[in-house]
């Protein structure tokens, strides 16, 4: 039976248990688990093995999370727009002039956050190595056309979104978003997560298990006209990337953050707090509110279901039950990795393996977890 390592308060016992199952059942190889209410961690495990080799995942281990890296992007912009240095209903061309090339001059800062840009995919397509460039990056986008009318459609924007928004933030701040990420975010809060992982961690970094892609692409019918396969294809990846120096040490904002559960929950046990945590304030209440503001409810282009989108965040809808509470968001990372934040009850969940599911949107494992924090609440009450 896997040894589960950390600590966990009696209450929330059932999130231990569920993290168990998954190993037990053997759909694990390595991973790590953090609850936070009201800003104290009450939940900190990990469990497994961090390589093939049977390395173990010890406390300090670190791993890409793929698009819960998003999360992170987005605590940026928000902490931008409450500061007062971006307006969400401003074309980004305000902020980045060369950007209203091609008939973007309506692509607002809301419709990055939302994935309503019309800029879901890389047109010509680019390779993830190109991704190490981020300022020609963002040249690129900044040149190309949308593929559907800004705001009228969502289409997740799986790479772009993050490139998109550290164009906004270095034209206005100067830094690029994993700077401003590291300086204004992650040393304030402690939190060990890296947009842009230092060489010298690499040490402590798991190896991800990279999904069959086989038989990722033999399930789903593929229209390489679509939106969908236009998005994907024009910066493929395989799940192989972040065995990479390369890739680690790029700035990839929508997808190449590195940590575990308990940094993930760090950051967003702050807002989750309504901005402040331990004293230290990043954004005001009603900044964090900004997130729960609808921006579209539709069946996104890409992801091929319906979708429920605020200000940079998922919100509950009938296809996303994560939460009972109206007042909490989500995101979740290729492979399986998830977060949830809860307003109501100052609760995060979060979830972050190496072993990866082949889907783009999420699976049970994680899903288990968060069911199983919330059980632990309702045992509470």
């Amino acid at each position: 039976m896997t040894e589960i390592h950390g600590e966990c308060a009696e209450e929330f016992a059932p999130v231990r248990d569920a993290m168990l199952a998954n190993f037990t059942a053997g759909q694990e190889q390595g991973a790590s688990v953090c609850v936070t209410q009201a800003g104290r961690p009450v939940v900190d495990l990990w469990a497994g093995d961090a390589d093939d080799h049977g390395r173990p995942w010890e406390r300090d281990t670190i791993v890409n999370v793929y698009s819960t890296t998003k999360t992170m992007a987005a605590t940026c912009m928000l902490i931008l727009a409450d500061r007062g240095l971006i307006d969400f209903d401003a074309p980004v061309a305000d902020y980045w002039p060369e950007f209203k090339a091609n008939g973007k001059e309506g692509v607002l800062v809301r419709h990055v956050m939302s994935h309503n840009a019309g800029l879901s995919g890389y047109d010509p397509p680019i390779t993830w190595h190109d991704l190490a460039n981020a300022e020609a990056v963002e040249d690129h986008l900044a040149a190309q056309a949308p593929w559907w009318e800004p705001g009228t459609h969502q289409g997740y924007h799986a790479i772009t979104q993050g490139n998109l928004e550290a164009g906004i933030v270095r034209r206005v701040t100067g830094r690029s978003i994993g700077t401003f990420f590291r300086e204004d975010v992650a040393e304030p809060l402690g939190a060990d997560f890296h947009i842009g992982l230092p060489a010298s961690e690499d040490g402590r970094v798991a190896d991800l298990v990279a999904p069959d892609m086989a038989i990722a692409a033999a399930s789903a019918a593929v229209d390489l006209a679509s939106i969908a396969a236009r998005t994907l294809l024009s910066c493929p990846l395989d799940g192989t990337e972040p065995r990479t120096r390369e890739w680690r040490g790029s700035e990839i904002p929508a997808a190449g953050g590195t940590g575990n559960a308990r940094s993930v929950g760090r950051v967003h046990s702050m807002l989750a707090c309504g901005g402040e945590v331990d004293g230290v304030r990043l954004l005001s209440a009603a900044g964090v509110e900004k997130v729960l503001e609808v921006q579209s409810e539709d069946v996104d282009q890409v992801l091929g279901v319906k979708m429920k989108l605020g200000m940079g965040f998922g919100l509950m809808n009938e296809n996303v039950p994560l939460s009972p509470s109206p007042r909490s968001f989500f995101w979740g990372g290729w492979g399986g990795s998830i977060a949830v934040i809860d307003l109501d009850q100052q609760l995060t969940v979060t979830y972050v393996m190496n072993k990866m599911a082949s889907g783009l949107v999420g699976d049970i494992r994680g899903a288990m977890v968060v069911i199983a924090a919330y059980q632990a609440l309702a045992e509470q009450s």
